[in-house]
Protein backbone atom coordinates (compact mmCIF):
# COMPACT_ATOMS: atom_id res chain seq x y z
CA UNK A 1 0.00 0.00 0.00
CA UNK A 2 1.01 3.66 -1.16
CA UNK A 3 0.33 5.70 1.71
CA UNK A 4 0.67 9.80 0.91
CA UNK A 5 0.39 12.10 4.25
CA UNK A 6 0.34 16.37 3.33
CA UNK A 7 2.27 15.40 0.34
CA UNK A 8 3.11 19.15 -0.90
CA UNK A 9 5.70 21.03 -3.12
CA UNK A 10 5.44 24.57 -5.14
CA UNK A 11 2.16 24.10 -7.38
CA UNK A 12 0.77 20.80 -5.30
CA UNK A 13 -1.24 21.80 -1.89
CA UNK A 14 -0.62 19.47 1.00
CA UNK A 15 -2.22 16.25 -0.65
CA UNK A 16 -3.13 12.88 1.52
CA UNK A 17 -4.50 9.45 0.26
CA UNK A 18 -3.59 5.67 0.20
CA UNK A 19 -3.44 3.81 -2.56
CA UNK A 20 -4.30 -0.38 -2.01
CA UNK A 21 -2.62 -3.29 -3.36
CA UNK A 22 -4.26 -3.94 -6.43
CA UNK A 23 -6.18 -0.97 -6.80
CA UNK A 24 -6.00 1.48 -9.54
CA UNK A 25 -7.06 5.97 -9.07
CA UNK A 26 -7.30 7.37 -12.31
CA UNK A 27 -6.37 11.22 -11.49
CA UNK A 28 -8.10 13.80 -14.43
CA UNK A 29 -7.89 17.72 -14.31
CA UNK A 30 -6.92 20.86 -16.68
CA UNK A 31 -3.55 20.39 -18.05
CA UNK A 32 -1.12 22.62 -15.70
CA UNK A 33 -3.20 21.39 -12.67
CA UNK A 34 -0.57 19.69 -11.45
CA UNK A 35 -1.14 16.12 -11.85
CA UNK A 36 2.85 15.31 -13.43
CA UNK A 37 3.83 17.42 -10.05
CA UNK A 38 2.67 14.95 -8.18
CA UNK A 39 3.39 11.55 -9.49
CA UNK A 40 7.08 13.19 -10.33
CA UNK A 41 6.83 14.00 -6.13
CA UNK A 42 5.82 10.62 -5.40
CA UNK A 43 8.48 8.99 -7.66
CA UNK A 44 10.93 11.21 -5.48
CA UNK A 45 12.21 13.07 -8.64
CA UNK A 46 11.46 16.36 -7.15
CA UNK A 47 11.83 17.99 -3.55
CA UNK A 48 9.04 18.12 -1.56
CA UNK A 49 7.61 18.16 2.10
CA UNK A 50 4.97 15.69 3.92
CA UNK A 51 5.53 11.96 4.25
CA UNK A 52 5.24 9.27 1.40
CA UNK A 53 5.24 5.60 2.68
CA UNK A 54 5.30 2.00 0.94
CA UNK A 55 3.70 -0.99 3.10
CA UNK A 56 4.40 1.29 5.82
CA UNK A 57 8.03 1.93 5.62
CA UNK A 58 8.55 5.45 5.18
CA UNK A 59 10.35 6.81 1.92
CA UNK A 60 13.17 8.11 3.38
CA UNK A 61 14.54 4.88 4.69
CA UNK A 62 14.54 2.97 1.20
CA UNK A 63 17.07 3.68 -0.83
CA UNK A 64 16.06 6.00 -3.64
CA UNK A 65 17.30 3.22 -6.65
CA UNK A 66 14.98 0.69 -4.37
CA UNK A 67 12.29 3.44 -4.05
CA UNK A 68 11.91 3.83 -8.49
CA UNK A 69 12.43 -0.07 -8.74
CA UNK A 70 9.82 -0.41 -6.09
CA UNK A 71 7.59 2.68 -7.35
CA UNK A 72 8.06 3.02 -10.94
CA UNK A 73 7.18 5.63 -13.32
CA UNK A 74 6.03 6.43 -16.52
CA UNK A 75 6.14 9.56 -17.70
CA UNK A 76 4.14 11.27 -20.89
CA UNK A 77 7.56 12.22 -23.02
CA UNK A 78 9.78 9.02 -21.41
CA UNK A 79 13.65 9.29 -21.10
CA UNK A 80 16.10 7.50 -23.17
CA UNK A 81 19.71 7.11 -22.61
CA UNK A 82 21.03 4.92 -25.26
CA UNK A 83 19.89 4.90 -28.83
CA UNK A 84 19.87 1.65 -29.08
CA UNK A 85 16.39 0.31 -27.82
CA UNK A 86 18.14 -3.12 -26.46
CA UNK A 87 20.31 -1.28 -23.94
CA UNK A 88 17.36 -0.04 -22.21
CA UNK A 89 16.48 -3.86 -20.69
CA UNK A 90 18.16 -6.16 -18.02
CA UNK A 91 16.74 -9.41 -20.07
CA UNK A 92 14.96 -8.20 -23.47
CA UNK A 93 14.30 -11.63 -24.25
CA UNK A 94 12.05 -11.62 -21.41
CA UNK A 95 10.22 -9.17 -22.31
CA UNK A 96 9.45 -10.73 -25.85
CA UNK A 97 5.96 -12.09 -24.86
CA UNK A 98 4.64 -8.48 -23.23
CA UNK A 99 6.32 -6.89 -26.04
CA UNK A 100 3.90 -8.87 -28.85
CA UNK A 101 0.80 -8.28 -26.15
CA UNK A 102 1.59 -4.72 -26.88
CA UNK A 103 1.77 -5.11 -30.38
CA UNK A 104 5.54 -4.87 -30.58
CA UNK A 105 7.71 -6.92 -32.88
CA UNK A 106 10.71 -8.75 -30.27
CA UNK A 107 12.71 -7.12 -33.05
CA UNK A 108 12.67 -3.99 -32.24
CA UNK A 109 15.22 -3.92 -29.38
CA UNK A 110 18.02 -4.16 -32.44
CA UNK A 111 16.17 -0.48 -33.51
CA UNK A 112 17.52 3.11 -32.60
CA UNK A 113 15.07 4.92 -30.33
CA UNK A 114 15.35 7.37 -32.96
CA UNK A 115 13.61 5.33 -35.42
CA UNK A 116 10.62 4.11 -33.05
CA UNK A 117 7.50 6.23 -33.37
CA UNK A 118 5.92 8.24 -30.68
CA UNK A 119 3.26 5.47 -29.70
CA UNK A 120 6.01 2.56 -29.79
CA UNK A 121 8.19 4.35 -27.18
CA UNK A 122 5.42 5.15 -24.62
CA UNK A 123 4.96 1.02 -25.13
CA UNK A 124 8.29 0.24 -24.34
CA UNK A 125 8.59 2.71 -22.03
CA UNK A 126 5.51 0.97 -19.46
CA UNK A 127 7.49 -2.42 -20.70
CA UNK A 128 10.78 -0.98 -19.00
CA UNK A 129 8.90 -0.12 -16.26
CA UNK A 130 7.37 -3.08 -15.55
CA UNK A 131 10.30 -5.18 -16.22
CA UNK A 132 11.54 -4.43 -12.58
CA UNK A 133 8.30 -5.99 -11.09
CA UNK A 134 7.16 -2.25 -9.09
CA UNK A 135 4.36 -2.73 -6.65
CA UNK A 136 2.97 0.68 -7.32
CA UNK A 137 3.17 2.61 -10.94
CA UNK A 138 2.93 6.21 -11.89
CA UNK A 139 1.64 6.36 -15.22
CA UNK A 140 1.20 9.69 -17.07
CA UNK A 141 -0.87 9.49 -20.15
CA UNK A 142 0.39 6.45 -21.32
CA UNK A 143 -2.19 5.36 -23.92
CA UNK A 144 -1.86 9.21 -25.14
CA UNK A 145 -0.25 8.62 -28.61
CA UNK A 146 -1.84 4.88 -28.98
CA UNK A 147 -4.61 3.97 -31.03
CA UNK A 148 -7.99 2.04 -30.02
CA UNK A 149 -6.23 -1.16 -30.36
CA UNK A 150 -2.86 -0.05 -28.89
CA UNK A 151 -4.97 1.17 -26.27
CA UNK A 152 -6.95 -1.59 -25.48
CA UNK A 153 -3.45 -4.10 -24.91
CA UNK A 154 -2.14 -1.91 -22.75
CA UNK A 155 -5.47 -1.40 -20.56
CA UNK A 156 -5.48 -5.45 -20.72
CA UNK A 157 -2.07 -5.89 -19.45
CA UNK A 158 -2.33 -3.60 -16.91
CA UNK A 159 -5.37 -5.17 -15.61
CA UNK A 160 -3.39 -8.47 -15.55
CA UNK A 161 -0.76 -7.07 -13.09
CA UNK A 162 -3.27 -5.56 -11.30
CA UNK A 163 -4.31 -8.89 -10.57
CA UNK A 164 -1.40 -10.39 -9.42
CA UNK A 165 -1.21 -6.46 -7.11
CA UNK A 166 0.52 -4.02 -9.25
CA UNK A 167 -1.22 -0.43 -8.00
CA UNK A 168 -1.91 2.37 -10.06
CA UNK A 169 -2.19 5.87 -9.96
CA UNK A 170 -3.17 6.55 -13.69
CA UNK A 171 -3.07 10.31 -15.30
CA UNK A 172 -5.73 10.41 -18.59
CA UNK A 173 -7.61 13.16 -19.84
CA UNK A 174 -9.80 10.58 -21.20
CA UNK A 175 -12.65 10.40 -19.04
CA UNK A 176 -14.27 6.96 -20.38
CA UNK A 177 -10.92 5.66 -19.53
CA UNK A 178 -11.05 7.04 -16.43
CA UNK A 179 -14.26 5.04 -15.43
CA UNK A 180 -12.93 1.60 -17.24
CA UNK A 181 -9.75 1.41 -15.26
CA UNK A 182 -10.03 3.26 -11.82
CA UNK A 183 -11.38 1.82 -8.88
CA UNK A 184 -11.60 5.50 -7.65
CA UNK A 185 -11.43 8.68 -9.39
CA UNK A 186 -9.43 11.88 -8.55
CA UNK A 187 -9.41 15.25 -9.62
CA UNK A 188 -7.22 17.78 -9.17
CA UNK A 189 -6.95 21.47 -10.11
CA UNK A 190 -4.79 24.32 -9.11
CA UNK A 191 -2.80 21.76 -7.04
CA UNK A 192 -5.81 20.83 -5.05
CA UNK A 193 -6.66 16.91 -4.87
CA UNK A 194 -10.24 15.67 -4.44
CA UNK A 195 -11.78 12.59 -4.77
CA UNK A 196 -14.47 12.84 -7.69
CA UNK A 197 -18.05 11.93 -7.02
CA UNK A 198 -19.50 9.78 -9.30
CA UNK A 199 -21.99 12.57 -10.82
CA UNK A 200 -19.62 14.81 -11.28
CA UNK A 201 -16.45 12.42 -12.74
CA UNK A 202 -19.50 11.64 -15.47
CA UNK A 203 -20.25 15.16 -16.23
CA UNK A 204 -16.73 16.31 -16.95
Amino acid sequence: MLTVKSLSRPGLEPTSFELGTGECIALRGPSGAGKTLLLRALADLDPSDGEVLLDGTPRGRIPAPQWRRRVGYVPAEPGWWSERLGDHFQDWDSQAGPARRLKISPGVAERRVSQLSTGERQRLALLRALEHRPEVLLLDEPTGPLDEEATAAVEALLREKQSNGLALLWVTHDKRQAERVAHRRFWIDRGRLREALLDEAQAR
